[in-house]
């Protein structure tokens, strides 16, 4: 727990955990919950290898080299889902609604705000190539209508003094909304979820965004927050979430374009996706997402 209170993640912190995880690790630390169970644990047994260890002192079965050997050969791993199925899945739907999917990667990494440069620089190309541009026609990134679909786990950096809200997936976003507004491109939209439906410590799993967001947003705000404040100060869920806010306070704001995705847990994490599309839809997996209309 001193690692806990040293980075405020105490109740009460700047940066305070749910209240479910403090119960568990401050259980953990008064010993009213158990230690992980080590490989060789007669749980993970074969029923013949726990009658052999009944009665034995866990320190003995814990030496038991055999014992741990043989459990890990006979055990049985299934898995149910994973980055690549997320990214497959999303890739078939996308050619379902009628793009021409292209899949980037499922092990897409590094700060959020450069990966949102470079699904912005595909999405300028995508562009270019449907205006007709000659280079861009000749070496295509995909057939449009096109959704460039990517999966992985981006980073966002912060200083020991930040306080912003959000996550590394609305920070794609936040920062994928700045770019496109700045490229003048209004039909290109950007999707960065993560799979596990919760993005940093918010309720949010992620966020879309298209070349007019950031506008729209600061239009209804009345511009208490610019999308550059937000941007330093790593704060993404306050700017995007600031309609929704004053929308509670008035009930006057139609929230229906409101950039926040909140899904809820789903109960599985198989990273982030995101892709980009020429005229319809971008998604990355844990990542982000891009829509061309």
């Amino acid at each position: 727990m001193d690692l806990v209170n040293e980075y405020g993640l105490n109740e009460g912190g700047p940066y305070e955990l749910p209240k479910t995880v403090l119960d568990v690790l401050e259980k953990g630390v008064k010993g009213d919950l158990d230690d992980t169970p080590r490989r060789s644990h007669p749980m993970f047994c074969t029923p013949r290898q726990q009658q052999s260890v009944v009665g034995r002192e866990e320190k003995e079965v814990d030496h038991d080299e055999n014992l741990a050997d043989s459990t890990s050969m006979l055990s049985e791993t299934i898995l149910v889902g994973n980055n690549d199925l997320a990214v497959t899945a999303a890739a078939k739907e996308a050619e379902k609604l009628g793009y021409h999917p292209v899949i980037l990667g499922t092990t897409i990494e590094g700060e959020a705000k450069d990966v949102a440069g470079v699904y912005t620089a595909m999405a300028e190309r995508l562009h270019r190539q449907k205006t007709g541009s000659i280079d861009a026609a000749q070496y295509a990134i995909a057939k449009l209508p096109a959704a460039l679909i990517g999966g992985g786990e981006t980073t966002v950096t912060l200083a020991s003094e930040n306080c912003g809200k959000g996550g590394r997936n609305q920070e794609i976003g936040l920062v994928a909304a700045l770019n496109l507004r700045s490229m003048k491109l209004r039909d290109i939209v950007l999707a960065s979820i993560g799979t596990d439906g919760t993005d940093g410590p918010t309720d949010a799993a992620g966020a879309i965004i298209d070349g007019g967001t950031i506008d729209r947003v600061e239009q209804l705000n009345g511009r208490t927050m610019t999308g550059e404040d937000a941007l330093r100060q790593h704060d993404a869920y306050s700017f995007f979430d600031s309609i929704n806010l004053l929308s509670e306070k008035d009930g006057e704001i139609d929230t229906s374009c409101l950039p926040l995705v909140k899904t809820g847990p789903t109960g599985t994490n198989v990273a982030d996706d995101g892709p980009s599309a020429q005229y319809v839809f971008q998604n990355n997996i844990e990542n982000t997402a891009q829509l061309n209309h």
